[in-house]
């Protein structure tokens, strides 16, 4: 919801300044407003309308990069739960009370991960609780051949690997967009804005071009900060992959 709120800041912010530059253009000398004054105008302009479109391009990557990487490791996690429960049943009866804790885990983590409502808190600290009570019913296995002893090895490995996951999930929910280059864009934003408006014919067109402009750069921010905080708001990671785990953890 946040994220909504900056971006139309962000755009009422650059509408005003451009209607604010037209109207200040208006009352400038003409001498202020010759044909080379424009030119210089535009010519500036547009060299930092090149910087905001490199900068622009960073940071996009740079949050799209965060959210491939978490959800890449949701994949993982998906992916080493399900083997997880098939190395327990290749184990056989012993095994029923891992399997439990196995389920009752990833379906305190999907509640904690991925919340019932998209406004209700999300939290990627691992449940400790029941995790060690995870790792108590693997330790407990008591193997009686070969083949059961590598099992419950095998069960030990994928269940550190997990927290592991778990654990660099947590550590990545830090927002990895630097403030002062987000900063810096919209300064720059603001001046290519104003600038502009200051050069451009004050019609209906150039007006509406103007706003055009500010809408597009306010959504790009908008799909920036969203992207950096992938566990909630609009756009976040899907459940799916635990979801489908979880049902099958349940048969």
């Amino acid at each position: 919801m946040i994220t909504i709120v900056i971006a139309g800041i962000l755009f009422v912010v650059l509408v005003g300044v451009s209607l604010l530059g037209g109207r200040l253009g208006r009352h400038l000398p003409e001498e202020q407003l010759s044909a080379d004054s424009k030119d210089a105008v535009k010519l500036a302009m547009g060299l930092i309308a090149t910087m905001t479109a490199v900068l622009l391009g960073l940071l996009i990557t740079s949050a799209k990069g965060t959210f491939d990487t978490e959800q890449s490791e949701v994949m993982q996690m998906a992916a080493k739960v399900a083997f997880l429960d098939r190395v327990f049943k290749l184990y056989g009866p012993e095994a029923v009370d891992a399997r439990r804790e196995l389920r009752e885990a990833i379906a305190d983590g999907v509640r904690r991960t991925w919340p019932a409502k998209r406004s209700g808190p999300v939290r990627l600290d691992p449940n400790e609780q029941m995790g060690d009570a995870l790792y108590a019913a693997i330790h407990h296995l008591s193997p009686h051949d070969d083949s059961q002893r590598a099992l419950k090895t095998q069960a030990a490995s994928l269940m550190v690997e997990l927290g592991e996951l778990r654990s660099l999930l947590q550590a990545q929910s830090v927002p990895s967009v630097s403030k002062p280059l987000l900063i810096a864009l919209v300064s720059w934003l603001v001046v290519i804005f104003f600038g502009f408006s200051l050069v451009a014919p004050v019609n209906a067109t150039s007006t509406l071009a103007l706003v055009a402009g500010a809408f597009s750069v306010a959504c790009a921010v908008f799909l920036i900060l969203e992207l950096d905080y992938p566990f909630a708001g609009v756009i976040r990671i899907p459940s799916d992959p635990m979801i489908n785990v979880l049902n099958h953890l349940a048969k």
